[in-house]
């Protein structure tokens, strides 16, 4: 057998791609994304890109492997007679079979590799479960539920839109947030690498918006995209009529939605003092506010609306004015607050979001994972409930979930980009992400990190010496995407790492010299700059480039360790209670 690649760990490594180094670098700290076609991509994500040695023997499948379970309805009963498909991850034909009177089904003679197993009956549909087979004569033992309203895996993005379900919300849930502690010393599962890679992701997660089922906060009144025409228009009745509530409230609007929050301020503060009862005014203020960072104030504001309205989307903004105010306790329990009045796709969004940024994994799942029966076609939700099980290391459960997200808008990146990154860390290939991707690039040919990404899970398992093909291919995909990015220092990487599997040393440096360029603070790139040196005899310029990458590890880990400390992290008690669909 050849020997096993060896773990070449960094910032933004990659155990992937190694040349047989003698002396890895040990675990190195990442900066945050500063770059967002790239920066976004993978910091970390290389770090942790396992390819195992492969043997020869091994080409040949091996098989004898059974997989048995049984389709059971939400009841828990079994059902009978139940379709159910078992689609390998490299082929495009699914094995298929029915369940027996007992709700048995059986699949026998199975390859090694990656499926997905899904069940129907009736309408229903069972979630899609990743099932890995990895030896020879290994058994496996599955089973499927039965739940409604849930989008096809294949192609969710011809199913039905369910009508909206009617909500019953408990009067209490059996857990609460009991109180917060400073996170320095994070626990999390796997390598560091796959924290950061979580920690990365809860911040992306934050900022999805929302798609047509969730709310539009920014304005309550109106949906047209603001002109220049308009705002003549708008001024000139303010300049002909300042005392006008009407008209300067029009224009502060008119500024809220454009984004621009400090203007907006002004307007609408004087049409506040012209008449300072108009809620939809004082509620856009409040908006406003929060836009230009006076969240005090907003604050105010929102407290005086609640006094005498009682509503959700008054809970939920206060709930994020509470979070910029570092009170994240009152923030938690405004946003249950505006679930418990009105369990929306927003509400749902707001609350999982909170407790998901402040580490109660297991809480927001559940909250996500219960969103997502009601807003099945939310592909924000599902993209959050993917972050959720990454952060409980569900590897595969997270990357179905993002695949169904990336089938209800195939155009949208943020699925892609968050299952790429995943994958990356993942410590085995994980299913369905290569096919998604591929449609990543097929849809979107001049992005640079739909070729990346692609690249990536292609190269991901390959063996010390891969397949020409595949070589040849993942070379050409990440010499696109330097090419419509030159910034992405990423790719520039793994072009260079690509070179010294060759032993291409000089081409290799320059590769390793751009990615700098690109990126100065990707420490992986100064230390196989500073190998690549020392293979070329240059041992002056290898010190040089070890030191940049310690001395790049001890920032990066401090300025990690500093934003540990601002996140507070929820100390909960119980679990979560969640609406009853009736």
């Amino acid at each position: 057998m050849k020997e096993v690649l060896r773990r070449i760990p960094g910032v933004g490594g990659s155990r992937s791609i190694a040349d047989g180094l003698r002396n890895p670098p040990p675990s190195s700290a990442t900066g945050h994304w500063l770059h967002f076609f790239c920066a976004l991509a993978v910091v970390v994500g290389l770090m942790n890109l396992t390819i195992p040695a492969a043997v020869a023997q091994e080409s040949s499948p091996q098989r004898n492997v059974a997989l048995e379970g049984r389709v059971l309805n939400s009841a828990g009963h079994p059902v009978g007679d139940a379709f159910v498909r078992l689609q390998p991850e490299h082929a495009p034909a699914a094995l298929q079979t029915k369940t027996n009177a007992e709700g048995v089904f059986v699949f026998s003679a199975l390859e090694k590799g990656s499926y997905l197993l899904t069940a129907e009956k009736a309408g229903l549909r069972s979630r899609a479960s990743a099932v890995v087979v990895s030896s020879p004569g290994e058994q496996k033992q599955i089973d499927v539920v039965l739940e409604d309203s849930l989008p096809a895996h294949a192609d969710s993005s011809t199913a039905a839109t369910p009508s909206k379900q009617v909500m019953e919300f408990a009067d209490k849930p059996s857990f609460t947030v009991a109180g917060v502690t400073d996170w320095t010393a994070a626990g999390g599962h796997g390598s560091d690498t796959s924290l950061r890679t979580s920690e990365d992701l809860t911040r992306e997660t934050l900022a999805l918006e929302a798609n047509s089922e969730g709310h539009n906060a920014a304005c309550l009144t109106c949906d047209a995209h603001p002109t220049s025409e308009a705002e003549g228009t708008l001024r000139a009745a303010v300049d002909g009529a300042p005392g006008s509530f009407e008209a300067n409230r029009e224009l502060g609007e008119f500024y809220l939605r454009a984004g621009r929050y400090k203007e907006s301020v002004s307007q609408l503060q004087t049409a506040y003092g012209i008449d300072p009862a108009n809620r939809d005014n004082e509620y856009q203020l409040a908006q406003a506010m929060k836009g230009a960072g006076d969240f005090s104030h907003a604050r105010d504001h929102v407290q005086k609306l609640l006094a005498t309205a009682d509503t959700a989307d008054l809970h939920r903004l206060a709930g994020e004015l509470d979070e910029k105010l570092d009170d994240p306790l009152a923030a938690v329990h405004e946003f249950e607050q505006a679930i418990h009045r009105d369990p929306s796709e927003e509400n749902y969004f707001a609350w999982g979001s909170e407790l998901l940024l402040h580490r109660a994994i297991l809480q927001a799942q559940q909250v996500f994972q219960d969103a997502a029966k009601v807003y099945p076609r939310s592909a924000r939700i599902l993209t959050a409930l993917g972050t959720a099980l990454f952060a409980s290391a569900h590897y595969e459960e997270a990357a179905l979930r993002l695949c169904d997200a990336s089938d209800l808008n195939p155009t949208d990146p943020s699925p892609y980009i968050f299952m790429g990154r995943i994958d990356m860390v993942a410590p085995n290939p994980l299913a369905c992400v290569r096919q998604k991707l591929a449609r990543f690039v097929q849809e979107q040919p001049d992005n640079s990190l739909a070729n990346y990404f692609y690249a990536m899970a292609m190269w991901k398992g390959q063996a010390e010496t891969p397949d020409r093909q595949v070589f040849q291919h993942v070379e050409t995909l990440l010499a696109k995407a330097v090419a419509i990015d030159p910034k992405c220092g990423e790719a520039y990487l793994q072009l260079g790492i690509l070179s010294s599997t060759q032993h291409n040393f000089g081409q290799a440096i320059g590769y390793y010299l751009k990615a700098i360029e690109a990126r100065p603070e990707l420490v992986e790139a100064h230390y196989r700059l500073g190998v690549a040196y020392d293979r070329t005899g240059d041992p002056e310029k290898a010190r040089h480039e070890f030191q940049l990458h310690e001395d790049l590890m001890k920032q990066q880990a401090a300025e990690i360790d500093h934003q540990r400390r601002e996140v507070k992290q929820f100390l909960v008690d119980g679990q979560p209670t969640y609406p009853v669909a009736h």
